[in-house]
């Protein structure tokens, strides 16, 4: 397709940033866009992946010391979330639990709430609720030191980076430039790509095996740097 008509089906003002950043070549333009949109792609799933491994991590972990219903007990009255402080996440719940209707089971109401939830629950009145133990789901997790203190605050601030990452890719935002400006790096992918792989591995979960055949980011980056 000439870049013409690929610009008038995108939109110029939206191509305007990759062919700035390919210095007006436009056939680099439109591989750079397609190459973005691989990036994406991949990086969705490796974070669909995540988010699954890290939901599950928590609720088996709860289950242990809540029992195997322990959300709708928890945001049940005088259950872990029914107080002031984290009356949220108790309305999540329950508004979960009503979506989920005559279908409800524990199993699907960890499946219906969002990577949000999932992250809250590091907050620091969530992680009190939840007498504290949460942390225990990255076993291989480095000890704290006076430089860089690795507790749920630290961990609350990863989940969020990815999070916000996770959403621009939901809203067809762009992750090959640096920041806002038409300049092609692939170094805050690089670096979220990071996040995600440490944080498997503090769960002791094998990272590369899990993501075989379907994570290609690092090589995306390449291209994206060498383009």
């Amino acid at each position: 397709m000439r870049y013409n008509k690929f610009a008038e089906i995108l939109s110029p003002a939206r191509m305007s940033r990759y062919l700035t950043a390919t210095n007006g070549d436009t056939r680099k333009a439109m591989t750079l866009y397609r190459l973005n949109l691989k990036l994406s792609q991949d990086f969705f799933t490796v974070i669909s992946c995540f988010e699954i491994a890290l939901r599950n991590k928590i609720d088996e972990r709860c289950i242990v010391s809540f029992g195997n219903d322990w959300l709708r007990d928890g945001a049940r009255t005088n259950g872990i979330f029914d107080n002031q402080n984290t009356r949220l996440t108790k309305r999540n719940i329950n508004d979960a639990i009503r979506q989920l209707g005559a279908d409800y089971s524990h199993n699907k109401l960890v499946a219906e709430l969002g990577f949000g939830f999932w992250r809250y629950l590091f907050a620091q009145r969530q992680y009190n609720a939840t007498g504290r133990i949460l942390l225990q789901i990255f076993p291989s997790k480095p000890i704290s030191t006076p430089a860089i203190q690795y507790n749920q605050n630290y961990v609350f601030n990863q989940l969020a980076k990815i999070n916000k990452f996770r959403n621009r890719i939901a809203h067809h935002e762009p992750i090959c430039f640096i920041n806002a400006q038409a300049i092609k790096n692939s170094t805050n992918a690089r670096q979220h790509y990071g996040i995600i792989l440490q944080l498997f591995q503090w769960m002791n979960i094998n990272e590369s095996e899990l993501l075989y055949g379907i994570d290609h980011i690092d090589r995306y980056c390449t291209q994206l740097d060498n383009l």
